[in-house]
């Protein structure tokens, strides 16, 4: 289940949905500041029902390898190792805003705090893969049934809760895609390999999947704003969820086809340092859109979409390049030994990974 060739179709489908996660935000902001609907924004509509869960469904995929571990040694991995990189970004986010002109420093001071119990903007991603990685560990540790777990977790999501938290709404809309990684791991990878060998029923198949995803989303009651999209029968209670674990495994099998062709190599070189390009690209897009809206020298809002997008891409990878050839701030990336709970440093040597993924099976 761990072999290279799997590895590859996992990085791979990694990497379509940090490209869209991406997309998303820089489409949308760059609607909310002009006013006006590009190209991205449609795709991400289509991509709607399934572009959060299926990043979820990946990460609870390995969880089975590491849930029985002791405590320590699993918090240590699945929750300070996500909480490190929230926990630094979030502060890089917060201390640039406000040498930027934005909120006062003591704004800034109730804002870090705030961050602890809820989770900070476009890092909530990170943060709830912590709290996931705990909720099942928790489950696990009492022995739930699944038979129990399941329905009650799809429950919560059908509900569409809207709490004061955020971190609440998140849970209940998102643990359900995480848990079926978990628990659903085996029978996952079973499908992707039969459609390994059968290309063409794959391709065909992937083809029906995606007519079929865009008539629930597009179908009548569909409507897409300069921020948000409102989707079509799609968003029917229990109609979402069918269409979010559908999405996810056809991200997956069309991720087993794309993975082996030399041309997809950066693909998987994406998927694989997926947590590199989300961690880091908000404030080069934050940053390059709004000289770009202040200078008015773009005024196609299609083209202003797409080099706000690619910058968002590009800048993550060329961050990335210069750490890993000057060897300064590793620490953005690479979680440093004293970042461990006592009795695990000695199970992670200081040494330069080959690259940091959202979720590794070594894990």
């Amino acid at each position: 289940m761990a072999d290279g060739k799997r590895l590859n179709w996992i990085d791979a489908a990694k990497g379509i949905s940090i490209i869209l996660v991406v997309m998303m935000y820089a489409g949308n902001s760059v609607g909310k500041e002009t006013g006006d609907i590009s190209y991205l924004r449609y795709i991400i509509g289509f991509a709607t029902p399934f572009r959060m869960p299926e990043f979820f469904l990946i990460s609870g995929l390995f969880l089975s390898q590491v849930i029985a571990r002791p405590w320590v040694r699993f918090a240590d991995r699945r929750a300070v190792h996500y909480m490190y990189f929230y926990a630094i970004w979030m502060l890089i986010h917060v201390a640039t805003k406000t040498v930027l002109g934005g909120p006062p420093p003591i704004e800034a001071l109730s804002t870090v705090a705030i961050s602890i119990v809820e989770p900070y903007g476009v890092l909530w991603f990170i943060y709830m893969l912590a709290v996931f990685s705990i909720a099942a560990k928790v489950l696990w540790e009492l022995r739930a049934h699944h038979m129990i777990v399941v329905p009650i977790a799809i429950g919560l999501q059908m509900l569409n809760i809207k709490t004061g938290s955020y971190a609440l709404n998140q849970f209940a809309e998102y643990f359900i895609y995480f848990y079926l990684g978990y628990i659903a791991a085996p029978f996952i990878f079973t499908f992707v390999a039969w459609f390994e060998k059968r290309k063409a029923v794959a391709i065909a198949s992937f083809v029906a999947w995606a007519l079929i995803n865009g008539a629930f989303v597009f179908s009548p009651g569909f409507e897409i704003g300069t921020y948000e999209t409102q989707m079509g029968l799609g968003a029917l209670p229990g109609v979402h969820f069918l269409l979010a674990v559908a999405g996810g495994l056809a991200i997956l099998v069309a991720a087993s086809l794309l993975a082996p062709l030399a041309s997809m190599k950066w693909l998987n070189w994406v998927g694989a340092h997926s947590i590199v390009i989300y961690l880091s690209f908000a404030l080069p897009m934050a940053m390059v859109r709004e000289v770009l809206i202040k200078l008015g020298i773009v005024g196609n809002i299609h083209m202003l979409s797409t080099i706000v997008f690619g910058v968002a891409m590009i800048s993550p990878v060329i961050l990335y390049y210069l750490i890993n050839k000057t060897g300064w701030g590793k620490f953005l990336f690479t979680r440093p030994a004293w970042a461990s709970l006592p009795g695990t440093r000695a199970e992670r040597p200081n040494k330069k990974p080959p690259h940091v993924t959202i979720a590794t099976p070594a894990e």
